[in-house]
C-alpha cells in the first residue's frame, strides 16, 4: 500500500515518532502535538513497532486476511474448464447460473480475460549476425528539397511573409546499417536510380573497409533500384546481389538512432 498524498506520516516520520516515545520517553500527547497527529495514531505505531520491529513501520498490504464471500475453488475450476472450451463470459454465466460480474472477476483473476486464438501464433523469427560485415541492411528515403531562397510560413513560422512557390524536387537519403555492430552509413543522393544505388553501395563498402569490415551480403526492401540491370562500369564483384527483404522497412530515422555518423554535412537542415 502506498501512502496518500496528504498523509502526515511517512516511513521516516513514523521512525521519528517511535523514537521520541521509546527512546526519549515523550508522552503520547506531547508526541501527537509535535507530529500533528492524534494520540491514537501515536500508540498505533508504537505498538506495531514493539510487535514487528522497524519493518512494522512500513505500509502493509490492504488485502484482507480472509474473504468469506469469494467464489469457491470448485466453481472457479468449472469456469476455467468452460473457458477452455472457448465459452464467452455470458455463456459461462448462463451455464452455471452465476452473475456475469462474478464470472468476469474470476476470469480476470485466472488470467483468462481474453479468449486465446484458435490457431497458435507463429513464433517470431529473430536473428542477429555474429560478426560485422556479415549482413548489411540498406534502405532509401525520399526527402523534399528546400531551396535556400524560398520563404514561407512553413519555414519561417511567419504567415505575413509570403515567398515564391517553386518546385524544388526531391533528394534521396540512402542508409546502410550493419546488422551485427549497428554502425550506420548515410549519404544524400539526387535519386534512387540503379546508378545512385550502386554508387552508394560502393561508398558504403569502402567506408566500412576503412574500419576493417568486409561486407559479405546485402539485404534491402528497395528491390527495384538495387536489382535493376546495372552498368558494367559500376559492377562490384565483392558484393553479392541484393536480396528482397521480408518485413518492414528499415527507416532512416531508426538508423539515425543507432549510429548515423558518416557524411552528415550532406544532410540539409529543415529550415
Amino acid at each position: 500500500m502506498n501512502s496518500h498524498k496528504n498523509a502526515r506520516l511517512g516511513f521516516a516520520g513514523r521512525v521519528g515518532l517511535v523514537t521520541r516515545v521509546v527512546r526519549d520517553a515523550w508522552s503520547g500527547a506531547q508526541t501527537a502535538t509535535a507530529f500533528g497527529v492524534s494520540a491514537r495514531t501515536v500508540w498505533k505505531w508504537v505498538q506495531r513497532y514493539r510487535a514487528e520491529g522497524i519493518a512494522g513501520l512500513r505500509d502493509h498490504a490492504s488485502r484482507p486476511h480472509r474473504s468469506p464471500r469469494r467464489t469457491r475453488r470448485p466453481v472457479e475450476r468449472r469456469i476455467a474448464a468452460l473457458r477452455a472450451r472457448r465459452r464467452t463470459g455470458p455463456q459461462i454465466a448462463d451455464a452455471l447460473g452465476l452473475p456475469l460480474s462474478t464470472v468476469g472477476d474470476v476470469l480476470r483473476r485466472l488470467g483468462l480475460g481474453r479468449l486465446p486464438p484458435l490457431q497458435p501464433r507463429p513464433p517470431i523469427v529473430r536473428y542477429e549476425k555474429d560478426r560485422p560485415g556479415e549482413l548489411l541492411h540498406i534502405d532509401a528515403k525520399r526527402l523534399g528539397k528546400i531551396h535556400p531562397g524560398i520563404i514561407g510560413h512553413r519555414i519561417t513560422g511567419d504567415r505575413a511573409v509570403r515567398g515564391p512557390r517553386r518546385r524544388t524536387g526531391w533528394e534521396t537519403l540512402h542508409v546502410a546499417v550493419d546488422d551485427a555492430s549497428r554502425v550506420a552509413y548515410a549519404e544524400l543522393l539526387p535519386d534512387e536510380s540503379a546508378a545512385s544505388a550502386v554508387v552508394f553501395l560502393q561508398h558504403a563498402v569502402a567506408w566500412l573497409a576503412q574500419l576493417g569490415v568486409r561486407v559479405e551480403r546485402v539485404m534491402t526492401d528497395n528491390a527495384f533500384c538495387y536489382t535493376q540491370r546495372q552498368p558494367r562500369a559500376h559492377a562490384d564483384a565483392s558484393v553479392h546481389a541484393a536480396h528482397q527483404r521480408q518485413g518492414g522497412t528499415l527507416h532512416p530515422n531508426r538508423a539515425a538512432g543507432v549510429g548515423l555518423r558518416a557524411r552528415l554535412p550532406l544532410l540539409r537542415p529543415a529550415g
